[in-house]
């Protein structure tokens, strides 16, 4: 392979860009959420882990920490990366099967407060390399991903250190060197999936894409051939290598405008499914039966079909289907409860619910068919990728938003995040909050 690509994913993070007002609008929508996911998180265990070791290792104070306290920007931005991600709420594309935000918001704030940059710049950088790292996560692929690389700590790190390294004025050859120089960290496994190595792989990208930028910024020098090169990234790491369709469009077709928001605090792939009873009047005690038809791949990853914890109701069609019917908030954190589970009503209910696996559907749409007592059939289909109203979204992220942080809380990061300022009053205000500050 030519170095094109890399010199065009490059020169990209390093040029005067001109995101779409969309783009703009929705990575600002995504920041809140990113704020919102780790001020919530902090007391997860992983969370608390990492918080400690970052604040007993001492280091200058460069950036905050989400929970209080300051620490050298790589170190905020893994545990910032890590501690945003232990709720697994944070938003999703499709494009490149990860988190976008987990890894690269929590690189760019780390970086824009040691670097005292304004939060519209901060959030330009952080949406360049949002768009890049789902480039990235193209141009590796499917092969990449159903091999077991955890693609949110992989892609991630490529889109952590282009935010960085464009916040710290890196021009287009040290960038591809930044690219090259950061696949040596880019890591994450999907065995860890379901254990606190999940969220650690988001904080891994985002400190390694920190550490990088400042590497290169120092004079360090590495082989930009890291990236996609002979023995570089893509050919040891599964990539299918389509650089045409990874590059089709870059600048001028954002595709972080498809990025998908969290609205129910459980397994995305359950996501399209709840969506789409929405639209029905799925309530009891009308329900005779419900059936799901779900694209095969998620049988296998949210499909447990009686669930006795809080953890499990979070990959179970059935479970929280049952939830959505009976009134459970779907969207509330402390609805997954082993207490849910234990319900009668909802035990009862799910019995009544059927998944089926239809290939015919794509990953991210789901079909649901409702049988009424009366006798009357009423059926709804949701696609995850399909357009969601600008401000139909704004409503349902600002209002996750307050469930997470509280109403007023949410509404005065919201008004910081529009009208800009100093990239640190944001956590000073979270900061507060936690009366840390």
């Amino acid at each position: 392979m030519t170095n094109s690509f890399r010199s065009d994913l490059a020169e990209f993070a390093t040029s005067n860009v001109q995101p779409t007002a969309l783009a703009r609008d929705l990575a600002e929508l995504s920041a809140l959420d990113w704020l919102a996911c780790g001020f919530a998180g902090v007391d997860e265990p992983v969370s608390v882990i990492l918080r400690q070791q970052a604040l007993t290792e001492g280091g200058a104070p460069r950036a905050h920490l989400f929970g209080g306290g300051a620490a050298p920007a790589r170190v905020v931005a893994k545990v910032n990366g890590t501690i945003s991600h232990a709720l697994d709420y944070d938003d999703t594309h499709f494009a490149h099967i990860g988190h976008p935000s987990v890894a690269v918001l929590s690189a760019a704030f780390a970086s824009g407060q040691k670097l005292e940059r304004a939060l519209p710049e901060v959030l330009e950088a952080a949406l360049v390399g949002m768009e890049l790292s789902v480039r990235v996560g193209l141009w590796l692929g499917r092969d990449h991903y159903q091999t077991g690389f955890h693609q949110t700590a992989t892609a991630g790190a490529f889109g952590a250190v282009a935010a960085a390294g464009r916040l710290m004025g890196l021009d287009r050859p040290q960038m591809e060197m930044a690219l090259g120089l950061v696949a040596t960290q880019a890591a994450g496994l999907k065995a860890q999936f379901g254990t606190m190595g999940k969220p650690y792989n988001a904080g891994l990208a985002a400190g390694a894409g920190v550490e990088v930028a400042e590497l290169i910024a120092a004079g360090f020098e590495a082989n930009a051939q890291g990236f996609d090169g002979p023995q570089g990234f893509g050919s040891t790491h599964h990539g299918e290598g389509n650089a045409n369709t990874a590059l089709a469009g870059l600048g001028q077709d954002w595709l972080f405008e498809n990025i998908s928001h969290k609205f129910h605090a459980c397994c995305h792939g359950l996501h399209a499914a709840l969506e789409a009873a929405r639209s029905l009047d799925l309530a009891e005690p009308e329900v005779a039966s419900l059936t799901v038809r779900t694209h095969p791949r998620w049988m296998t990853v949210c499909n447990q079909l009686a669930p006795e914890s809080g953890l499990g109701a979070k990959f179970s069609y059935r479970t929280v289907l049952a939830m959505q019917a009976l009134g459970i908030d779907t969207a509330r954190l402390d609805s997954y409860s082993d207490r849910t589970c234990a319900n009668t009503k909802l035990r009862a209910l799910r019995e009544r619910i059927h998944v089926e696996a239809d290939d015919s559907l794509s990953e991210t749409t789901a079909h649901v068919s409702l049988l009424r007592r009366d006798g009357q059939r009423f059926e709804a289909q949701h696609d995850l990728q399909s357009p969601l109203d600008l401000s139909d979204r704004e409503g349902r992220v600002c209002a996750k938003a307050a469930g997470l942080m509280g109403e007023d809380l949410q509404a005065q990061v919201r008004a910081i995040l529009k009208v800009g300022g100093p990239t640190t009053e944001v956590f000073s205000l979270l900061d507060k909050e936690n009366g840390l500050s």
